[in-house]
């Protein structure tokens, strides 16, 4: 179960087809009977089916869902079918197909490096951040969820994550530890470190999850060898150019989670919408 609003969906909706599709309406065949069958080109992980439904029936299209997000597809494996009229179909399958091979390509890029990090070290989690492209959190998040990944942060108000950008505004970030898990005591207080000995500095602080920004492999492993006999249920966590080709490597530096955008930017998946004059 993943919210997203009506609101959302018709104003995709309204982007694209403001108020008529002149070229179903110039040829005269709106009122036609047909069928759209949706399917990959490729084996993906799928994601964005149920929004694609929605975009449909909100357009007066019935549709059936043979594959809901978060399933693996073979090629031409069917997903989605939905049926209508020309002009209901027309209307917005472009904007099905989008969301749908926009959002397959992250579920898809999210599974692979999972896969990856998981062959390596089972327990490990795949968390993605909140650069995602301006106005596609809800598609981008829920595309992540389907691949397997767990959220690393949906807004600012949701977690308490100290950069260094926050502390050239104090003089001494260590000694503000103890008072904002007073003010927050239901939150993990987290901080990035550039380097391993500001994240040791952090870990004795009492920071409780560790950030690991762009750590070498040999300075994340020795950390993390270090770090645990010292606090067993700090959360460590590497950030900075992680993605599938190396997922494993960091994995087997003993971090507990990725940290990544990578899954976000990437080619889209290429699902085919086949259509059919009932």
């Amino acid at each position: 179960m993943f919210y997203i609003s009506d609101r959302y969906v018709e104003e995709l909706i309204h982007e694209d087809l403001q108020h008529m599709d002149l070229t179903t309406m110039a040829m005269g065949i709106e009122e036609l009977p047909g069928r759209v069958e949706c399917f990959p080109k490729r084996e993906c992980t799928l994601a964005g089916v149920e929004e694609a439904a929605r975009i449909f029936e909100k357009c007066g299209a019935k549709t059936e869902i043979f594959l809901k997000s978060g399933r693996r597809a073979a090629a031409g494996e069917i997903c989605l079918a939905a049926s209508g009229t020309a002009g209901q179909l027309h209307g917005c399958y472009k904007l099905a197909q989008n969301v749908m091979e926009y959002s397959s390509g992250i579920a898809t890029r999210t599974a692979a490096m999972l896969a990856a990090a998981r062959a390596v070290n089972p327990k490990i989690h795949v968390a993605v951040t909140r650069k995602h492209f301006p106005g596609g959190k809800a598609l981008s998040l829920k595309a992540a969820l389907a691949g397997g990944a767990s959220l690393h942060r949906l807004g600012l108000s949701d977690s308490i994550l100290v950069f260094d950008q926050h502390r050239i505004f104090t003089e001494d970030f260590a000694a503000l530890v103890p008072r904002m898990a007073a003010a927050f005591p239901e939150k993990k207080i987290e901080a990035e470190a550039d380097c391993p000995e500001e994240a040791m500095r952090w870990l004795r602080a009492g920071v409780e999850m560790i950030q690991c920004e762009r750590f070498s492999l040999e300075e994340l492993a020795a950390f993390v060898k270090e770090a645990k006999p010292l606090n067993p249920r700090a959360v460590i966590a590497a950030a900075g150019g992680v993605n599938a080709e190396n997922a494993a490597e960091f994995a087997a530096a003993g971090v507990d989670i990725l940290v990544t955008s990578w899954v976000y930017f990437g080619k889209p998946e290429d699902i085919k919408m086949k259509f059919s004059r009932a």
